[in-house]
């Protein structure tokens, strides 16, 4: 999607990235094309990056393993601005068939980075990750974050394969975020958090003589177009306002992990959306009778880059003919705990047969 801004798969110049389930649909998105390659079983295993689930909402959506490592973890090498992928948290992670294939290319790509002020020296033991879930767990389960509209059969199947972490001898509860933003006001936050390095990419091309938003206006969605002058208009007391309210989400998902070890949310509000014939196909406006931002208000991933803390998207099951994405959060640098719990998790519910 143009400038990876919302949680679909499409552009003016090549259109929609189709859905390896049903070719009409879409993909999800952002990295939409390494998550139905993968599916597709054109590549065993792919990169993807996430800056508000553009691993985790495409790995739903395509019935594969999504994971999103905790910040720090990867190193993100970015220059001007060292510290441009903090706002939100941004991330490089696998998207691939299973979850042992996920934690190769982690074993690969953690590493420390000094380029990165943000790199930390690895500690986590990605070759030997399925001995993390030797004691018993307790699993926070949230249907909706309180906050979302969710499809009822998604909140069904998800709710479904979270018990099943009870076969291994895990505590299972469900739980309240607590959430003080309502989920209209979450997603207008991520929207307006992402725009300044929009903006600054922007400025840099135009440096270098590629002016897109004067000469190129038509290419842009009008989405895009709208959260860029509202990123223009917004001062750096704005700024630090949202990252107040961004604190507020943190410390009511850091309190829930503070208790439990895991957090489980459906990954996404809604199943696959057909694709649009004008290269501009976006999400739901409404679901269950609430209105969602089109570009990311029906993806439960975002908050989740406003913290840092790893998170998965697991198979869950299916509905009708399209897969259900299960997503685990963990503690920050436990992703060899999470990793672990999913692995657990498809030993008892295998998705390959889905392929």
């Amino acid at each position: 999607p143009t400038m990876g801004l919302r949680g679909t798969c499409d552009n003016f110049l090549f259109g929609p990235t189709k859905n390896p389930f049903n070719l009409d649909y879409n993909s999800g998105g952002s990295s939409g094309g390494s998550a139905s390659a993968v599916a597709a079983g054109l590549l065993p295993m792919a990169e993807g990056t996430d800056g508000g689930g553009s691993i985790r909402i495409p790995a739903s959506w395509c019935g594969i393993f999504g994971y999103k490592p905790s910040f720090g973890t990867v190193p993100l090498v970015m220059r001007p601005n060292a510290f441009g992928g903090d706002t939100p948290f941004i991330f490089e992670g696998p998207l691939t068939r299973n979850v042992e294939d996920a934690a190769i290319v982690m074993s690969a790509v953690a590493s420390f980075d000094s380029s990165d002020p943000y790199s930390v020296v690895n500690t986590i033991d990605f070759n030997n990750y399925r001995d993390k879930c030797n004691r018993p767990l307790r699993i926070a389960y949230s249907p909706n974050l309180d906050v979302f509209p969710v499809d009822p059969r998604i909140k069904d199947v998800v709710g479904n394969a979270a018990r099943l972490f009870e076969d291994m001898g895990a505590t299972v509860e469900e739980v309240k975020t607590g959430f003080e933003l309502s989920q209209k006001e979450m997603s207008d936050l991520w929207c307006r958090l992402i725009m300044p390095l929009n903006i600054r990419s922007l400025d840099a091309l135009k440096v270098a003589n590629f002016n897109l938003l004067e000469e190129h206006s038509n290419d842009f969605p009008q989405e895009y177009l709208k959260w860029i002058e509202v990123g223009k208009q917004m001062s750096a007391v704005d700024f630090l306002l949202d990252q107040e309210r961004r604190t507020s989400i943190f410390d009511k998902i850091q309190a829930i992990l503070t208790d439990y070890d895991l957090l489980i949310t459906p990954t996404l509000a809604c199943l696959p959306v057909k694709n649009s014939e004008d290269g501009n196909t976006k999400g739901p406006n409404q679901i269950e009778g609430e209105d969602v931002d089109p570009l990311i208000g029906w993806c439960l991933t975002y908050p989740f880059n406003f913290t840092g803390h790893p998170a998965a998207s697991v198979p869950a099951g299916s509905i009708d003919e399209f897969p259900v994405g299960m997503q685990v959060i963990g503690n920050r640098f436990k992703d060899d705990l999470v990793l672990s719990a999913c692995a657990r998790f498809e030993q008892m519910k295998p998705w390959v047969h889905t392929y």
